[in-house]
């Protein structure tokens, strides 16, 4: 007898992922490939949406055919700021243009002149301000005003997340989640397009909007299945959580950034917060996910060479460092900002990098407090005006000792759990399109929930 499955494609910038989950939502079937990337008219390296288009229904149509299992169910997840733009007959018409493109800064500029209106729309939508397209809306505006023998001919433009259901089912839709993380199109106040997306008439070539949890009956090759409407990785991963967790939490998803999502928001975005690189994520049902990113993994690659470099130590050497509470104690008696962020900024960093320490371990606990102590004030920021009591960690850095000793140290008002997920994104999607309810063991028998308490000051 087969075995009844939901498939998953999860879609990222270098790994395309193809997952068959049981009832349970446990891998029983997974595929990896990664494409050599294309370049656009301006040179520009992108995703091969035609070979990508070619990989998803060759698998899919192969694990139909397979003996092994019964594909109930189908949905998908990407990274999101990516459209596809399609003309009358649903050929694709542009590359899909890579977030990481610079357009010329005339685009930007008119843009902001015209409907910035002093960060009220960097504001209301939660997306900061973008020279680039990693802005995904000012890619229609682009479009619209640089590139219009195209524009003209778009009938419809998909978030990548809903052309790959539509490669599947031919029907153009829009969902929340894509249409919320770093795009401006949307108003949070309102719960409705920006005004400027119905003043360039964008809103017209944007299909109509349903649920992320919305699926498609549909008979492909001649077999019933239940096909999703895709969803933006970030929110995806957030899913499982929001679930399986009853009472309000912070999830901080660490690795070369580190976001800190707040799912329970109940206030809109400040410009204060915009000034603090604040943004929003939106949850499935299109309610606001406030978040605060810092370069966290980045920065911390850049600092660890330098002291390995300085002090002669193996390049990993900081892997096998443990949390000392020794150590810790002579820093914070005499404490300063020691290090130069080459990151980010911060009004607490010096001018230059300098500390007294004669060996890399004294070094690197000092780094750790202090990006430790980033990480707690983005924290604080995304849930100041709430009481919650429950963090979450996943991501790389949930094996740093230093790192995870430090957050529950500082914030000791919080119970602090870490988190292995390494399906992430996948497991969302399938869990979107499911009617199985969650409770929170489920984070303990497929995230391998550890729980954290504090150092004991004095110990």
């Amino acid at each position: 007898m087969k075995q009844k499955v939901t498939a998953v494609f999860d879609i990222g910038k270098t790994n395309k992922k193809f997952f068959l989950f049981d009832k349970d939502f446990k891998e029983v079937h997974k595929e990896y490939i990664s494409f050599d990337e294309i370049k656009d008219e301006d040179g520009h390296p992108t995703e091969d949406i035609h070979a990508l288009h070619a990989w998803l229904k060759e698998v899919f149509n192969r694990i139909l055919k397979a003996e092994k299992f019964n594909i109930k169910a189908i949905n998908f997840s990407t990274y999101g700021a990516s459209f596809v733009h399609l003309d009358d007959n649903g050929e694709i018409l542009t590359p899909l243009y890579n977030y990481t493109k610079e357009i010329e800064s005339e685009v930007a500029d008119r843009f902001y002149k015209e409907y910035g209106n002093d960060l009220e729309l960097v504001r209301s939508s939660g997306s900061t301000r973008s020279p680039g397209l990693l802005n995904s809306g000012l890619q229609l505006y682009w479009l619209k005003h640089y590139k219009p023998e195209i524009f003209s001919k778009i009938k419809y433009s998909l978030h990548l997340p809903q052309y790959l259901s539509y490669v599947f089912t031919g029907i153009p839709l829009s969902e929340y989640t894509s249409i919320g993380c770093h795009t401006s199109l949307w108003n949070y106040e309102t719960k409705d397009y920006q005004d400027w997306v119905y003043k360039e008439e964008i809103n017209k070539i944007l299909p109509p909007i349903v649920s992320t949890e919305t699926s498609l009956n549909i008979n492909y090759n001649g077999k019933r299945i239940k096909i999703g409407v895709g969803i933006h990785d970030s929110s995806s991963a957030l899913l499982p959580y929001v679930r399986s967790v009853k009472k309000p939490f912070v999830l901080v998803s660490t690795g070369t950034w580190s976001i800190a999502l707040n799912p329970f928001t109940d206030t809109p975005l400040t410009v204060d917060d915009v000034n603090a690189d604040c943004l929003n994520y939106m949850r499935i049902n299109g309610k606001p996910v406030k978040s605060a990113r810092l370069f966290l993994g980045n920065e911390y690659k850049i600092q660890v060479e330098k002291l390995a470099d300085k002090f002669g130590v193996d390049k990993d050497y900081h892997k096998s460092v443990e949390f000392d509470y020794e150590v810790y104690s002579e820093i914070i008696a005499d404490f300063k900002h020691s290090f130069k962020w080459e990151s980010f900024e911060h009004p607490n960093m010096p001018k230059t990098t300098s500390y007294s320490y004669n060996n890399f371990d004294h070094a690197y606990h000092h780094l750790m407090i202090e990006l430790a102590q980033l990480q707690v004030e983005n924290i604080k920021r995304i849930s100041k005006t709430q009481d919650i009591d429950r963090l979450y960690v996943d991501g790389g850095f949930t094996d740093n000792d230093l790192y995870i000793k430090l957050l529950s140290h500082y914030l000791r008002g919080m119970k602090l759990r870490t988190t292995k997920a390494s399906l992430g994104s996948a497991l969302g999607a399938a869990i979107a399109i499911s009617d199985t309810k969650l409770n929170s063991k489920f984070l303990r028998k497929n995230y391998a929930l550890k729980k954290h308490v504090p150092f004991i000051v004095g110990s």
